[in-house]
């Protein structure tokens, strides 16, 4: 049993790492593109017929770059495809979905107070929706293909937020947060497959067919790459997500979901505006942080509270026993020196809450986790009330005010 166990943990570890692995090379060559395309320069009628060229340096070396619109007069040697970073990422993406969500889903797909639903549901709806967004998305640039491509940003950003919120309303949080995040990437990784590859060959196979490609493959490839390149940062964040609570396990937590896209407009117009020489928008960066504090503040309201450091007051507190008794009831079973909870080998992040000094210890994380958020108990498995959660919070409120 340790050993199927281990090897599982093991497994996670890989697939995990390997996504890590993919998504930084996939990341980094778009974010690379998207600058070197916007810093180009096109207006030195060049004798090769490029589009535009940049000289940079790198590693002690100079490289000079140019961009052709469709292609060159003779197809080039050694081609290279940046595809596989983009194909990986969302197939060890989703293989991390499946250990993690779909086997996990009784602790991290499915809460029973949002939504009852057998595991076979869940797992149906996770795929319809993901399956969904890839539609919807393709519909929406089909119908905006000759309007203004902020009309189908806008258009976009509606359907994220809408998806947001509907998450929320059948996962737990922490499941909601991070299928937005594979509901984006889904978009990005089928821009790359399904439109911007096939158009990309399509130029290839004109070339050297000896026949003039038609510039609208490039020009709708480049739009798909745009669109790539503002979703990566919400995506990066949703990712990491499950990491805090105060981020998925929040009354507004779809709310939150929906502000961080915006955020990653504002940075990545700073970002696109300097690499096209248009200068220095430094304004994003006031919408960013404002977008922020606006997103901290949901994520603790209407409990925000000044945290004192007087840890020592906690067992002395007004309703200290109550919690314990809370505590003792709710998450000693997977948070203690010998878990019982079937399949945990140690306690969760080594975080045991078996007495009364453990639970004065670790108050903190019992009140982010389990009092103004709803992260723990996961999926909410051991029933934990509001009435248990308020409890909580009063006390930790009681033993930090001042």
């Amino acid at each position: 049993m340790y050993d199927l166990a281990a090897m599982g943990a093991w497994l996670e570890f890989a697939v995990r790492w390997l996504h890590v692995i993919t998504a930084i090379a996939w990341i980094g060559s778009s974010f690379y593109f998207i600058a070197l395309d916007l810093g180009l320069h096109r207006n030195r009628n060049l004798a090769s017929g490029a589009d535009g060229e940049e000289w940079q340096v790198h590693g002690g070396g100079f490289y000079h770059i140019q961009k052709y619109l469709v292609a060159p007069a003779h197809m080039p040697d050694g081609l290279i495809w940046h595809k596989w970073q983009s194909y990986w990422t969302w197939l060890s993406g989703f293989f991390l979905l499946v250990l993690v969500y779909y086997l996990g889903a009784e602790f991290y797909l499915i809460d029973p107070n949002v939504m009852d639903l057998a595991t076979w549901q869940a797992v149906s709806i996770s795929l319809a929706s993901l399956a969904f967004g890839w539609v919807a998305y393709t519909v929406l640039c089909n119908v905006f293909v000759n309007a203004n491509q902020t009309v189908l940003m806008v258009a976009l950003f509606a359907v994220l937020v809408a998806m947001a919120w509907f998450y929320t309303q059948v996962f737990t949080g922490r499941a909601a947060l991070l299928h937005l995040g594979a509901f984006t990437a889904t978009l990005m990784s089928g821009n790359v497959f399904f439109v911007i590859i096939p158009n990309q060959k399509i130029v290839v196979a004109d070339l050297m067919a000896g026949r003039t490609p038609d510039a609208k493959y490039g020009k709708i490839a480049k739009q798909r790459s745009t669109h790539n390149n503002y979703l990566t940062l919400p995506v990066i964040f949703l990712m990491l997500s499950n990491h805090y609570p105060l981020a998925f396990a929040t009354e507004w937590n779809w709310v939150i979901a929906s502000l961080v896209f915006l955020m990653g407009v504002t940075i990545r117009h700073w970002f696109n505006t300097h690499h096209a020489r248009k200068g220095n928008p430094h304004w994003t960066w006031a919408v960013t942080a404002l977008i922020f504090i606006a997103i901290v503040w949901l994520s603790t309201a209407p409990f925000a509270q000044r945290e004192a450091a007087v840890v020592t007051r906690f067992a002395e507190a007004q309703g200290f026993e109550e919690v314990h008794d809370i505590v003792l009831g709710r998450c000693s079973m997977c948070h203690a020196a010998e878990p019982v909870w079937s399949g945990l080998m140690w306690a969760p992040k080594g975080v045991v809450l078996e007495t009364e000094a453990d639970l004065t210890r670790h108050a903190r994380a019992v009140y982010l986790q389990a009092g103004i958020s709803h992260a723990m108990p996961p999926a909410n498995v051991s029933y934990m009330d509001d009435a248990d959660r308020a409890a909580i919070v009063a006390w930790y409120l009681s033993a930090t005010k001042g």
